[in-house]
């Protein structure tokens, strides 16, 4: 990881969900992430959704891990559904010094975090016990056992989690859906970043550290002497795991390495169920439908005065 990624930096971000539909759909009612959260390292400075065809009904609330959930109600006939986010960001990550982890070992860590105080014991409860799609079972333990090892060092154990699971699963789209196991990817060793980030969720819950799901959005570059092309940002997830300090530590094992300031975060939960970008119920005798993402993450040029407003 090269210190410039830690540097200060805004961002526009673009994402468009387009759903098209081989029929007329008569209602559409969805809920989702669609706008970025405020964190100490992160800033919404401006933002803005927009849903083509006008919305009946659009509405926000903060649910309980503080993300920003929308609800959409179109009844205007259709056949495209478009949901659109624009936002300028502004993200400054200070660089976590793994080798300050290894004070404690993991085991002391897991047993500070779960006698401490200072911590919130709800939060901390919700980022330790399984949930729908972190599958706490015997083979998530066992792989987890030689890289988490409880007299291991924090720092050293982290650091090994995300390379294990780097090494050890190929990225491969199509092999794997929203509703694959851990024991079932632990069998298939490929995925996608939503896979290895449950997987590292459920190996640090499995050894008593809490962790969370993250998702949201990071800057890719372009091949050698190519451009970026339009709409060719990524969603992507990745895991965190709080320390005793009350630090959260961002991993992102697809890429092998730590979270740094390239990354933008929409929402954590538990796992993917708790963040889904979007999802719903619509009223349709259409047969088919297809879905199309597309996200732009631009880095914007320093300067003094405030980014033009997102379009």
């Amino acid at each position: 990881m090269s210190a410039e990624h830690d540097t200060p930096r805004t961002y526009l971000v673009r994402h468009r969900t387009v759903y098209t539909y081989d029929g007329t759909v008569d209602a559409a009612y969805e809920r989702g992430f669609l706008r970025h959260r405020d964190t100490d390292y992160q800033t919404v400075l401006e933002h803005r959704i927009v849903v083509e065809p006008e919305p009946d009904a659009l509405s926000e609330h903060v649910d309980f891990f503080g993300n920003h959930s929308y609800y959409v109600e179109v009844l205007t006939d259709h056949s495209v559904l478009e949901v659109s986010e624009f936002a300028n960001i502004r993200v400054e990550r200070t660089p976590v010094d793994l080798g300050s982890l290894n004070r404690w070992t993991v085991a002391s860590a897991a047993a500070e975090i779960a006698e401490s105080s200072e911590l919130d014991a709800v939060e901390r409860t919700a980022f330790l016990l399984p949930s729908d799609l972190v599958e706490l079972a015997p083979a998530v333990s066992a792989y987890a056992e030689p890289i988490l090892g409880p007299d291991r060092p924090l720092g050293d154990a982290v650091e090994g989690l995300i390379h294990a699971i780097y090494r050890d699963f190929r990225y491969e789209q199509g092999v794997t859906s929203v509703r694959t196991s851990l024991p079932e990817l632990l069998d298939l060793r490929a995925g996608v970043c939503q896979d290895f980030a449950h997987l590292a969720v459920g190996c640090l819950r499995s050894v008593g550290l809490p962790a969370r799901y993250v998702s949201g959005h990071v800057e890719t570059s372009p091949p050698p002497g190519g451009e970026k092309l339009e709409g060719s940002d990524a969603s992507h997830a990745w895991a965190g795991v709080l320390t005793p300090t009350g630090l959260w530590v961002d991993l992102d094992p697809t890429n092998d390495h730590l979270v740094d300031s390239r990354y933008l975060t929409t929402a954590w939960g538990r796992d993917f169920r708790d963040v889904s970008p979007l999802k719903g119920v619509i009223y349709t005798e259409a047969k088919e439908s297809t879905l199309k993402v597309g996200v732009d993450v631009i880095r914007l040029p320093e300067s003094d005065d405030p980014p033009p407003p997102p379009q």
